[in-house]
């Protein structure tokens, strides 16, 4: 099996640029991505909480309030992060799935539509699963058979508004591996939901460069999609997670300049991760150099004749400066919508979250970052 993935990876690779081939449902894809202008993601609710998917977090942890909300800020896409193992667990109904997590599951979803937003159907699981599939090559019959369950069920909703995302972030380090795992699941998807389109990513993280080493599939009903969290050293400052010493950043400030900088690098205590984080400054980001980075993924998808959609990007906003967060995410936001391309942010309610308040209590609107993302607080 692991020959044979590495075997289609090599065939991908060395087939004609995609802007030379005719790809049936280009157009379709280009015109669906024009659903998928202004979005947002709604984290831990289905996702990123495996101690508790019972139907008392998932009835509360998002609400159609929120719901509601979101398509009244004007957002007009949600990406709905799943997670594989509740969907596999017992017990499971005639088409292999867990019946009442996806029974809820169904509600957001037909929820979401009701108030006029397409929706991403994101299979987001933890670490582990997707670090199996590095190797393991029966794990990549197991994610391609949750596939073909999980398209099956949603090929009757409307194409035009929901989407097949293949996987978050599969952490697989091989692209030419990852290639093929793609697709080999975009095939499984195509035959149960012939009509829907699929998000593929490239490999590791789904960062902007891990796109650019990846070829487009023959199938041409694809959007492809990318991550932007450059640079981390800002937009994870106080994060307990990535980088051990992210934490011990505080207030550090976007764009960076020397004299904003000198005694906040200070915060960091190793010398060599002091180093890291001067480089930040050093290397001077802005809004010219973020420009710039977003042009290469749009001159890839240019020259492959794909669209291109960035569904998450944001910033940590426990430790971080307000007015540098707002002045980043403008930044990303409007580099997006220069060159063409979707977006979602990370997240509605959660750490990046464009919204605030305590769980079971109406949300608070952010309306400065509601301002930085172009959209009003009506």
């Amino acid at each position: 099996m692991r020959l044979r993935l590495r075997w289609l990876a090599v065939l991908l690779a060395l087939a004609l640029p995609a802007a030379a081939q005719d790809r049936a449902g280009v157009q379709t894809a280009f015109a669906r991505a024009q659903h998928l202008k202004r979005g947002i993601n709604v984290s831990h609710w289905f996702s990123q909480n495996p101690s508790d998917y019972s139907a008392q977090h998932t009835n509360t942890e998002t609400t159609t309030d929120d719901i509601a909300l979101i398509a009244h800020l004007g957002f007009d896409n949600v990406r709905l992060s799943i997670d594989a193992v509740p969907l596999e667990q017992a017990p499971l109904g005639a088409d292999g799935l867990n019946g009442d997590f996806l029974g809820r599951l169904d509600r957001a979803v037909d929820t979401m539509l009701a108030d006029g937003l397409a929706v991403q159907i994101d299979l987001h699981p933890e670490d582990s699963y997707k670090q199996q599939l590095r190797t393991n090559d029966w794990n990549v019959d197991r994610l391609t058979m949750l596939w073909r369950k999980l398209a099956a069920h949603y090929a009757g909703r409307d194409p035009e508004r929901v989407f097949f995302e293949i996987l978050n972030e599969p952490e697989v380090g091989d692209p030419y591996r990852w290639a093929g795992i793609q697709a080999r699941v975009a095939a499984a998807i195509r035959e149960v939901a012939p009509r829907h389109t699929i998000i593929a990513t490239g490999p590791n993280y789904s960062d902007l460069q891990d796109l650019l080493t990846q070829h487009p599939l023959a199938d041409g009903n694809v959007i492809y999609n990318f991550h932007f969290y450059d640079p981390h050293e800002f937009t994870h400052q106080g994060a307990s997670w990535g980088l051990s010493w992210w934490i011990y950043e505080h207030g550090i400030p976007y764009p960076p300049t020397e004299s904003s900088m000198h005694e906040l690098i200070r915060q960091v205590p190793d010398p060599a991760q002091r180093f890291q984080l001067e480089n930040y400054w050093l290397d001077r980001w802005d809004g010219h150099r973020i420009r710039l980075l977003i042009d290469e993924a749009a001159d890839w998808g240019k020259a492959n004749n794909a669209p291109l959609l960035c569904n998450e990007f944001g910033a940590y906003r426990q430790v971080t400066d307000p007015v540098s967060r707002n002045t980043w995410i403008h930044d990303v936001r409007t580099a997006l919508e220069d060159d063409g391309i979707g977006w979602a942010m990370w997240d509605y309610h959660g750490g990046f979250g464009v919204v605030t308040g305590k769980r079971g209590q109406p949300a608070q609107v952010d309306g400065a970052t509601v301002g930085a993302l172009g959209l009003k607080e009506k």
